[in-house]
């Protein structure tokens, strides 16, 4: 998922200090005071100074794609970070935040990019297999989502952001996850994946199978929004 190269250690372990780094920030902005890169570097980054500046890349957009803050550094000379709200939240995932907070509005994106990258179908356990690695449980309170579990298997459905249905003959119980009609109507299969794209820093087209299938998606729309404008016409 990740791209920080020179380093001997594992994917998954760099991961896992980009989770523990950002869980870190989160805790520390709850008090409003400015964050020392001193006190990061002592409590979170240790013996992965090396590779120092790619952690606090990484975890700066993980901070504004999934949780909608935004790291800034806010004393140059001293070394010290704030995080900001963003008000606004990105192009790709204008639509879909509606009434909703851009902060869970950045985890649902989340969400329905997973879904349409493995083919339009996920299992629950597929998805905190994910959501895990960026330090979200479905057992643990969560510091800006709250119950998380709740927020995508109920609150997401309720709005027909998702649908959730049990898939049969599963042992341990699973279930499955799809859009719902609603994010069908607020957004579309380009803009989820140029959410994903951004996300990767790629190109949308890097992924050539989501990519043909999102063009011909943004087709289908275009001949049904002119068969609705000739009908409106007649």
């Amino acid at each position: 998922m990740y791209n920080i190269k020179q380093s001997p250690r594992t994917q998954k372990q760099l991961e896992l200090k980009v989770a523990e780094l950002v869980q870190f920030l989160l805790i520390k902005d709850q008090k409003k005071i400015p964050i020392k890169r001193t006190d990061i570097l002592r409590h979170v980054v240790g013996d992965y100074r090396d590779v120092y500046p790619n952690l606090l890349r990484l975890a700066a957009e993980r901070l504004q794609y999934v949780f909608g803050y935004k790291l800034v550094e806010l004393e140059p000379r001293s070394h010290t970070y704030i995080l900001i709200n963003m008000l606004e939240p990105v192009e790709e995932d204008a639509e879909v935040r509606g009434d909703q907070d851009t902060r869970t509005t950045g985890l649902l994106m989340m969400v329905l990019g997973l879904i349409f990258m493995k083919g339009n179908t996920i299992t629950e356990t597929e998805v905190w297999d994910f959501l895990q690695r960026l330090g979200v449980y479905p057992t643990r309170k969560h510091l800006i989502f709250g119950d998380t579990k709740k927020l995508i298997t109920e609150d997401f459905v309720r709005q027909r952001y998702l649908e959730y249905r049990r898939i049969a003959h599963t042992d341990p119980v699973d279930y499955e996850l799809r859009w719902g009609p609603r994010t069908n109507l607020e957004t579309s299969k380009m803009k989820v994946l140029k959410f994903v794209a951004k996300v990767h820093k790629q190109d949308p087209k890097d992924w050539p199978t989501q990519y043909f299938e999102a063009l011909a998606d943004e087709e289908n729309r275009a001949r049904s929004a002119a068969k609705r404008i000739q009908g409106g016409g007649r």
